[in-house]
């Protein structure tokens, strides 16, 4: 992972989570995406196990998860 072109917002257990997460925040305009090692698909319970990364643009972050956190952190003018 190269950490200049995305950063970690949240580990989820569940892909469907994280695909809900995805759909927030590009509700907000905010471009999201996963990263997991579930064998293409095929080994989900992978999924659990390592957990399923939520992405996004470095300069994004701190808005993402005050977003995910019901806006409980102020990102960081």
């Amino acid at each position: 992972m190269d950490t200049e072109v995305e950063a970690l917002v949240e580990t989820f257990s569940d892909k469907a989570f994280a695909e809900a997460a995805v759909s927030l925040l590009a509700s907000e305009q905010i471009d999201a995406w996963i990263r997991s090692d579930d064998a293409g698909g095929g080994l989900p319970n992978l999924d659990f196990a390592r957990g399923v990364r939520l992405m996004v643009a470095p300069a994004d972050e701190a808005l993402a998860r005050a977003i995910l956190n019901g806006g409980s952190e102020e990102p960081n003018a």
